[in-house]
């Protein structure tokens, strides 16, 4: 090993553990001096090929330097390192702190994902793609597989293309980057023959979207343990040759076969030439925000393409500024219509899964009960405690169990640089909420959106107060149901806690030795592992959050994705044991104190206490 476990390294970083290693180079998970994990990757250079050098430093390195892109995992840092047995550079990045996307397609029963998520991250990963390849030079992924696309904890899951150690600029002849780990199934027959440009990316991407939308990968090729990468491209030409074009018949949507058509046509002038054209096919007769947004930035790009390239990324920025302020009384929010798992995703919280049942499902599905019986459903609940106990991730899931449609708020989305801005945009939240309805409008960290007006608010932050008091009062009517989550409930106005407005107030405690166990199990199911013991886990993670065992299991996931191995108990506990629970003991206490003082202004009408099942 070049480094031990507890290692400076740099001006600001330790070295946590190895995460795998080949003859030059090293993967490491490292952490900040305030405990912020992230990723380094070391070579030796006396042991790293000449064709992965380029004018004196790791082509990789050099390369990852120019990357900065919301869909690429983000370069942090890089230098020079110096031990016993020679110079070595390493590169930091972000932690690949998320759900890899084989691993999402190989928990689905079907090995597949529904077509709007599919798009979702396909659109995703072209907008890195576009990123790379409008870089200086023209800058190429080429190793575009489900592997390496991360679905980002991070960032709510955002698809990010990780996994740089391929990139390049095109070239035609000698790969200057290892071969021997690409996986030929998404690569087009160009680059067998050493051709690499933007079409050979266009071409794995939507492979691996051809895959989301079928749960196969592209020809139905399958490997034999232990086949060489020379024989693995004789098996991949050979499907190709006998069945000819890629079967698109499965896909249930006319405009997305054309595109998958095109996308993997097997000659190389029937493709896609350049992102801009798959997308601008994607999104045709789109006309959400979104796609307006790219297309916008597709035309301006057109309109600037004899500039030169500085003068484009200005011009380009103040385009989206121009954009953002036409549409600065818009909410822009995504609304998730219908789809999901529902209340049989989460872990524990018995009590309030049955209680919601009862109080407020059944009236809504009813409608003839609740009208015999003159009932109303509850306006709206506040789900409050520790951070990373599945607050957001509960008030999705209440959606997906009612049918309901949702809509995930946070205060960054209802910003404005106008005075009332702001205003008009809940204003125009809750119209979309009540368009859509039913919908389930959830606001994450409440406390944000509607502070205590005793304290020191300006006039417009005490306009939005208002607003959000107007806008709540008889949700239900509407057909929306409010789902507040908080931190801090104690920052939140007192009157936006009143009955017609957000009647229900639920403490979400820390998970007990049961719920833990259930936990694990949900996040380990359909995940390749061996020699499990369930239990014994939960007990080491005893004060261990939802969001921490959720990281631990997706980290070690990782790892062992990384090594191509199976998920041990061995590397699950190594991988506690480097993870600290992000609730600390005297954090728990100030929590149970201010749940004490939130019960005390419960209203008569508000809920018992529930949480995780603690029989």
């Amino acid at each position: 090993m070049i480094l031990k476990e507890g290692q400076p390294i740099g001006n600001r970083w330790h070295v946590v553990y190895l995460i795998k290693e080949n003859p030059y180079a090293e993967s490491y998970r490292v952490e900040d001096e305030s405990g912020n994990p992230y990723f380094m990757k070391i070579y030796r250079l006396k042991n790293t090929p000449e064709k992965l050098i380029i004018n004196g430093q790791v082509r990789e390195i050099a390369l990852c330097r120019q990357l900065n892109h919301k869909n690429i995992i983000s370069y942090i840092d890089d230098g020079l390192y110096n031990d016993k047995a020679g110079d070595c550079q390493y590169l930091v990045a972000n932690y690949f702190s998320g759900e890899l996307l084989s691993e999402m397609l190989q928990r689905k029963k079907k090995k597949k994902l529904d077509k709007k998520t599919a798009v979702k991250i396909f659109i995703e990963m072209l907008q890195g793609l576009q990123y790379m390849h409008e870089s200086p030079g023209v800058l190429l992924h080429n190793d575009i597989n489900p592997t390496n696309v991360m679905l980002s904890r991070k960032t709510r899951g955002v698809a990010e293309l990780i996994d740089m150690g391929h990139v390049s600029h095109c070239f035609m002849g000698n790969p200057p980057f290892d071969i021997a780990d690409l996986d030929p199934r998404y690569a087009s027959g160009q680059s067998f023959l050493g051709k690499y440009d933007e079409r050979n990316d266009i071409f794995a991407a939507t492979g691996v979207f051809y895959t989301m939308l079928t749960g196969r990968v592209p020809w139905d090729v399958d490997f034999p343990p232990q086949t060489s990468r020379k024989e693995k491209i004789k098996l991949v030409q050979k499907a190709r040759s006998e069945q000819g074009e890629i079967n698109v018949d499965d896909i249930d949507d006319e405009k997305l076969q054309g595109i998958v058509a095109t996308g993997l046509a097997l000659s190389y002038t029937d493709r896609y030439e350049s992102v801009d054209e798959i997308l601008e096919d994607l999104l045709a007769d789109d006309d959400s925000e979104m796609a307006q947004e790219i297309r916008n930035r597709i035309a301006f790009r057109e309109q600037e393409s004899s500039k030169d390239e500085a003068d484009e990324s200005a011009e380009w920025n103040g385009s989206s500024n121009r954009t953002q302020v036409a549409n600065e009384t818009s909410a822009d929010v995504e609304i998730k219509r219908g789809g999901g798992n529902g209340f049989s995703d989460i872990a524990g919280m018995d009590e309030l899964k049955e209680m919601l049942r009862k109080r407020v499902i059944l009236i809504l599905q009813d409608k003839e009960l609740a009208e015999k019986y003159k009932l109303t459903p509850p306006n709206g609940m506040l789900l409050y405690g520790p951070p990373g106990c599945g607050k957001s991730f509960f008030a999705e899931k209440f959606a997906e169990e009612t049918g309901f449609n949702f809509i995930l708020v946070k205060a960054s989305d209802l910003g404005s640089i106008y005075i009332h801005g702001s205003q008009g945009k809940i204003a125009d939240l809750f119209k979309k909420a009540e368009e859509n309805a039913p919908s389930v409008l959830c606001f994450d960290e409440f406390d944000a959106f509607v502070p205590s007006r005793s304290g020191d608010l300006g006039s417009n932050q005490a306009g939005e107060v208002n607003e959000f008091l107007s806008q709540l009062n008889n949700c239900s009517k509407r057909g929306i149901f409010v789902i507040a989550t908080s931190n801090r409930p104690d920052k939140v106005d007192p009157a936006v806690l009143r009955t017609g407005r957000i009647d229900k107030q639920v403490y979400v405690p820390m998970p007990d030795l049961t719920a833990r166990r259930l936990l694990f199990e949900l996040y380990l199911k359909d995940r390749p592992c061996e020699n499990i013991d369930i239990n014994a886990l939960a007990e080491k993670a005893d004060g261990y959050v939802a969001s921490d065992i959720a990281y631990v299991v997706n980290e070690a996931a990782t790892l062992a994705a990384f090594n191509r191995e199976k998920i041990t108990q061995e590397l699950l506990l190594k991988t506690i044991e480097g993870i600290k629970p992000s609730v600390s003991k005297e954090l728990l206490k100030e929590y149970e104190e201010m749940r004490n003082k939130m019960e005390g202004v419960e209203r008569s009408n508000a809920l018992p206490r529930v949480g995780f099942n603690t029989n």
